[in-house]
């Protein structure tokens, strides 16, 4: 089968690679039938997370059908659709019981296309299958859900939840890309008085506008700071959620906050940013972080099944799964190509296993 492989920095192919087998009870293979590119495989290929090993199936947001499955997979059937998760969940150790999928210390956590090979493949293998996937609705496309294997929850969870976003608050994201975009469609679910987004990329804050932002901000004058102290009589946001991940857009967050008001980074840093502080600390700020934990999942797939949430705009561009390579050149290059989230969709593929081949020409 083919694969988007990693070989180091700034060095990835699409080639042959083994079909995944199965390796415990509680394994699936998935055929992938719809899957995007993250942010943080643009941030694996710049050598920002050295855990990654060269050889490495990248990806970890997709949507599949089930095509084995092991004796201890008891909630998904082979056949079924499934919305393939970036977070793995053992569902045993102490964090996974307090929904703190993130933090897995029984084998889960982020492992796709991290630790373990990932799902920008033809087939994939999904460990902990029984707590890490979700079926689909039927009436549902693959698209109104892929975006729900990360950004969606990621925004939601680690940038609007963790932000403690409320009814009436004024809330700063900075950052318009994807998960940007994500923060201010899922912040509007709280009701806040008014949203502001900042960017560099006037196309971006266009987008943020029609994405639910109030106010739109282009710093590439280095006023947004300013501009935000003028909209909030010189006080600062109640919320700033930083969904970039560069020092400075951090340290822009910091700036931005009121006494006494959360900043939530849900950006993925590769470098050092400044912590003021000798600034900071007599006012009362909270400053959050970490991985997503994909517990709100559920909730937000409810949300788009009763039309509350509609995560179509994000699909920007799409691609046939084998031309992975083209897909990643369009995603790297967005401020030219003005792409939010590619989307490759897998053709009919024949596999050597007799019972997967039987599969595949059924749901194919």
């Amino acid at each position: 089968m083919k694969a988007l492989v990693y070989h180091g920095p700034g060095q990835r192919a699409w080639e042959n690679v083994p079909y995944p087998a199965l390796q415990a009870d509680t394994d699936i293979v998935v055929k992938i039938t719809s899957v995007t590119i993250c942010g943080t495989d643009l941030h694996i290929l710049k050598g920002d997370v050295p855990e990654v090993a060269p050889g490495t199936i990248l990806g970890h947001e997709a949507v599949g059908i089930v095509a084995e499955k092991g004796a201890g997979v008891t909630t998904v059937e082979v056949g079924d659709r499934v919305l393939v998760s970036c977070i793995t969940s053992c569902g045993r150790c102490r964090f996974c019981k307090e929904a703190r999928y993130g933090l897995c210390t029984g084998g889960g956590g982020w492992i796709l296309g991290h630790t373990i090979d990932g799902v920008q493949a033809e087939f994939a293998r999904i460990p902990f299958a029984d707590t890490s996937v979700y079926p689909v609705p039927a009436e549902l496309t693959d698209e109104q859900v892929l975006f729900l294997a990360d950004i969606l929850p990621t925004a939601y969870e680690v940038g609007v939840l963790a932000g403690h976003v409320e009814p009436g608050d004024t809330v700063a994201i900075v950052g318009a890309g994807p998960i940007g975009l994500a923060a201010i469609m899922t912040a509007k679910l709280l009701t806040p008085g008014r949203i502001v987004a900042i960017d560099l990329a006037p196309k971006r804050l266009r987008q943020a506008l029609a994405f639910g932002a109030d106010v739109a901000i282009d710093n590439n004058d280095g006023t947004a700071l300013q501009q935000v102290m003028d909209l909030t009589d010189g006080l600062g946001v109640d919320v700033a959620i930083e969904a970039v991940g560069v020092p400075e857009t951090f340290e822009l967050c910091t700036e931005l906050i009121r006494p006494g008001g959360r900043v939530a980074n849900v950006g993925v840093h590769g470098h050092p940013a400044t912590l003021h502080l000798e600034r900071l600390w007599i006012r009362d700020v909270t400053i959050t972080m970490g991985l997503v934990d994909t517990s709100t999942t559920a909730r937000l797939l409810k949300l788009i099944s009763e039309g509350r949430l509609d995560p179509l705009p994000f699909a920007t561009h799409r691609y046939p799964l084998s031309e992975a390579m083209t897909a990643y050149d369009t995603f790297a290059a967005a401020a030219e190509t003005d792409a939010l989230k590619v989307v490759l969709e897998a053709v009919p593929v024949q596999v050597e296993r007799p019972a997967v081949k039987e599969l595949v020409g059924a749901v194919s």
